[in-house]
């Protein structure tokens, strides 16, 4: 079989592209700075400053995603994906060559915003790409991508630490890498020509949002609030832990490992036993690995915290997805709007409280145990969602 990956219509070259963009747009734009984390707050960052840099970064992202629902044609799809590279690159330049707090500020929105554009404009020109009948296991591996961010770019930034750099020179070495990478990904997930696509006016649907619905829609906020204290503080979390200073990274680099599969392995459940009933699975997996620090010192334990945070955070993303596209049937964008929405809501309030709960206590594990909490609470709404399901429903 001859793989040509220059080939802009090669399913192989498609999926690649989009899994350079996410580890640019998600990797080096997002969860890097939580790679980072730890030199920057021995150096030039507050916890406090840290919380508020992870909200506005989640404030940019949640703007973009909205704003993408309402991109319709593909040939702007296209340039807004552009646009949105060229943001994740400028602003993690900032970052290695300002020391300005306003300057930090505004480019993390920016790179929220340019982030959604990479993941959520990016997916949806994979999707339209990809020629194949059955798409769901190749999103799947898309979807890996975000493990993947997590992974190579916590292992650039120990190449430059192992090379006696600065977190400064990891910015901008994280700059010249993503420039490259997305050189490859601007090129397939473009089009050769302009596409004539006849834009379908989908009205707002009332009924869509049944009892079933909105509590899937409160569920998924809850795991953007689960999903955030340990995406922005982990390997500071670690570090902070009597006799576990220094595995704060190694843990980090284990959340992107266990990242890269889970895609693949949630939805596969999803397939074989209902997308809740595995929702359900996968929230209380991570209630047990955000409460695992909380609880104890234990090396072994807070390292299989990260492998079940990374295991668990990316397959939610794609499983609530995935459900919220099948549920709305041909209208998918209005659902899954919805469902970006709420977890946004989610992701911007959880460092804010989490911050706060620092502050007065002087460690993490309050923090910790709101969040799980929070998120077991939305476990429960989901055993009372399906209740309100119909047969149909119950089966997706």
């Amino acid at each position: 079989m001859n793989i040509n990956l220059l080939d802009r219509n090669s399913n192989p070259a498609i999926i690649l592209a989009g899994i350079l963009a996410l580890i640019v747009g998600v990797g080096v734009a997002r969860f890097v700075f939580t790679s980072l984390l730890p030199p920057m707050l021995d150096d030039f960052l507050t916890i406090t400053f840290a919380g508020v840099l992870a909200s506005i970064n989640f404030v940019g992202y949640l703007g973009g995603s909205i704003f993408a629902i309402f991109i319709k044609d593909i040939n702007t799809k296209v340039k807004f994906f552009r646009f949105g590279i060229f943001l994740c690159l400028a602003t993690t330049l900032v970052l290695g060559i300002s020391s300005n707090e306003t300057l930090w500020a505004i480019s993390r929105v920016v790179a929220g915003f340019g982030a959604a554009m990479a993941l959520v404009v990016g997916s949806a020109i994979v999707m339209t790409k990809l020629k194949m009948d059955n798409k769901t296991k190749a999103m799947g591996i898309h979807f890996s991508g975000i493990g993947f961010s997590v992974f190579v770019t916590d292992i650039i930034v120990r190449i430059v630490f192992a090379y006696e750099g600065s977190w400064r020179d990891a910015w901008i070495v994280l700059t010249i890498f993503g420039f490259v990478a997305s050189m490859y990904s601007m090129y397939i997930l473009s089009f050769d020509k302009e596409l004539k696509q006849n834009v379908v006016k989908h009205k707002f649907d009332k009924s869509l949002f049944s009892p079933f619905v909105i509590l899937l829609i409160i569920a998924y906020f809850t795991e953007g609030v689960g999903f955030v204290v340990q995406g922005t503080f982990l390997p500071d979390i670690i570090n902070s832990l009597e006799g576990l200073n220094g595995y704060g990274s190694f843990t980090w680099t284990l959340v992107g490992l266990a990242g890269i599969p889970s895609c693949i392995i949630w939805m596969t459940l999803a397939n074989k036993f209902g997308s809740v009933n595995i929702i359900i699975i996968a929230m209380l997996l991570q209630v047990v690995g955000i409460l695992i620090s909380a609880l104890t010192t234990n090396v072994y334990l807070n390292l299989f915290s990260g492998v079940l945070y990374g295991g668990t955070f990316v397959g939610l993303v794609a499983l609530f997805m995935n459900l919220g596209g099948k549920l709305a049937g041909s209208n998918p964008v209005i659902l899954m709007g919805a469902f970006t929405t709420a977890y946004g809501i989610g992701q911007v309030g959880a460092p804010l409280y989490s911050v706060k709960l620092i502050e007065i206590y002087g460690n993490y594990s309050n923090a910790l145990y709101v969040t799980a909490a929070i998120v077991l609470a939305g476990v429960m709404l989901l055993f009372v969602a399906k209740k309100f399901a119909t047969q149909e429903q119950s089966k997706i």
